[in-house]
């Protein structure tokens, strides 16, 4: 399994779900995106898979998303897992996206530093990890990676969801991205849909649930 973070975030946002795999006897890898553009993602994805040696599972939380949708029509990958992320279709990029469901509130906690873009510990609070203890959110805020506006002009194109079996996780509290756009995304796709209430970080919320998920997931494709 390879885990694709999404932005604002690091592969530690996957620990509470890697740990219990791990534990399983699972093969995991998490990724460390430089969040710069969707080439320069795509590429680190592509060496995890490369470095794997056989069939994997991807999971994108967020903007990790846009990746696996980009990097999973390799051969070796069976499945997707979608946690509270972006599913485009071809053409689609953040923006356009975004249009489809009202907006949410996080844009509004963004900062630039040094032709970077940052999430502040409000934002972190109030509109990634609202559903965290403080502590966590605060750990959350020091992990970040921060993003290059490049990422925002990624457009959709090779639709991997079109090709591959896929799970998807809806976040009914998710400050972040909204939940009515996850839901879009994951009924545009025939995905089998998992619905938990929890903020944009599910996985750090609700690990066991999202544990789950992934199961389910490599249980369909080993059969």
């Amino acid at each position: 399994m390879i885990f694709v973070h999404g932005l604002w975030a690091d592969g530690s946002s996957w620990s509470k779900v890697m740990a219990p795999l791990l534990e399983k006897g699972y093969n995991v890898i998490a990724v460390q995106n430089p969040t710069t553009s969707i080439e320069d993602d795509v590429a680190v994805t592509q060496r995890a898979i490369e470095r794997a040696g056989g069939d994997v599972i991807l999971v994108g939380h967020s903007w990790g998303g846009f990746v696996i949708s980009e990097a999973g029509n390799h051969p070796n990958v069976k499945a997707l897992v979608y946690v509270a992320a972006y599913m485009p279709d071809k053409g689609e990029n953040i923006p356009a996206l975004s249009e489809k469901a009202a907006s949410t509130n996080v844009r509004s906690f963004v900062q630039p530093v040094g032709g970077y873009l940052t999430l502040s510990k409000e934002g972190v609070r109030k509109a990634f990890a609202n559903d965290l203890p403080k502590k966590e959110q605060d750990l959350v805020f020091s992990v970040q990676q921060p993003a290059f506006p490049k990422v925002f002009e990624a457009t959709g194109t090779n639709t991997a969801w079109k090709q591959k079996p896929t799970w998807y996780i809806v976040a009914s509290e998710d400050n972040t991205i909204h939940p009515e756009l996850e839901k879009m995304m994951a009924t545009r796709a025939g995905s089998k849909t998992t619905v938990l209430q929890a903020s944009h970080v599910v996985m750090l919320s609700k690990p066991k649930e999202v544990v789950a998920v992934i199961l389910d997931a490599l249980a369909h494709v080993n059969k």
